[in-house]
């Protein structure tokens, strides 16, 4: 099979633009580049977002880790990743600071830069849009980098946008590890051919034994449960990892949930009709 053609230039811009890359919001956007689009060391992750629905590009570990983060703010309205910046502009504040723009290797043509995630929060005084560019502390180092990114903080100053760098050292693990070993269960259409009526019965079993007083290993109490129920083996994990996911359950999320150890339960909402 060909290698793809990894190189920009007018063209290329002027065909993801026309694509409506960089353009939507929720499950209607597009980011600007997909992972395919750059070359990676292997660490590129696709994942499909709770909050927004569609199917997220992330080019790093280190991004992939901050979205997981991102997915369990309670107030998060969208996710936008590799947001593009325009061009005209942020040639315009290059030549303004005297830095060299970025431009592709092979062609030597300007090519348009991108902030990694673009959020947008629900707080006490309205909307709010945040923008975050994620890099590893070690790459803070290099001069280059840092020109390239006060082009990106000059752009999103000039529009009353916070902007901010993200490195490991702001990455909650913890928190990252537990989402991400929820997170493929929150749709039910997903946990099939687990039904509404499963999730009832299971919970109905399990939530009394979750306490501060039971000793017993997570994956104990829901092997038991599969067996009084007569489930198949794991549904009932999988029904635990689909209450959490979804926060009908809730627990420590700064302690790591392992299912060979005690989980206890803080707080249970009813288990109604849920997502799908």
């Amino acid at each position: 099979m060909a290698k793809r053609n990894r190189s920009s230039n007018r063209r290329v811009i002027d065909r993801r633009l026309k694509e409506g890359r960089g353009k939507g919001r929720g499950n209607k956007y597009q980011p600007f580049l997909f992972i395919q689009d750059v070359a990676s060391l292997g660490l590129a992750t696709r994942a499909k977002g709770w909050v927004t629905g569609r199917i997220h590009h992330f080019l790093s570990k280190l991004e992939w880790l901050f979205f997981l983060m991102l997915e369990w703010i309670p107030n998060l309205v969208d996710i936008r990743e590799q947001y593009p910046l325009d061009l005209d502009e942020t040639l315009a504040i290059a030549k303004r600071l005297g830095i060299p723009h970025p431009v592709d290797p092979r062609t030597r043509e300007p090519i348009v830069m991108t902030t990694d995630f673009l959020i947008t929060t629900r707080t006490p005084t309205g909307i709010v849009e945040l923008a975050r560019t994620v890099k590893y502390k070690k790459d803070l180092a290099s001069a280059r980098v840092m020109e390239k990114f006060e082009i990106e903080r000059v752009y999103w100053q000039s529009r009353g946008v916070d902007w901010k760098i993200i490195t490991e050292q702001d990455i909650d693990l913890t928190l990252a590890a537990n989402v991400r070993w929820l997170h493929r269960y929150h749709w039910l259409h997903a946990i099939t051919p687990i039904t509404e009526e499963t999730i009832q019965r299971v919970e109905a079993v399990l939530r009394p034994q979750l306490t501060e007083e039971n000793e017993l290993p997570l994956r104990d109490l829901t092997d038991a449960c599969d067996e009084k129920l007569g489930l198949q083996p794991g549904a009932s994990l999988v029904v635990v990892r689909y209450l959490l996911a979804n926060r009908i359950w809730e627990v420590d999320m700064s302690k790591l949930i392992q299912p060979c150890t005690k989980m206890v339960l803080l707080a249970a909402q009813h288990t109604g009709a849920n997502r799908g």
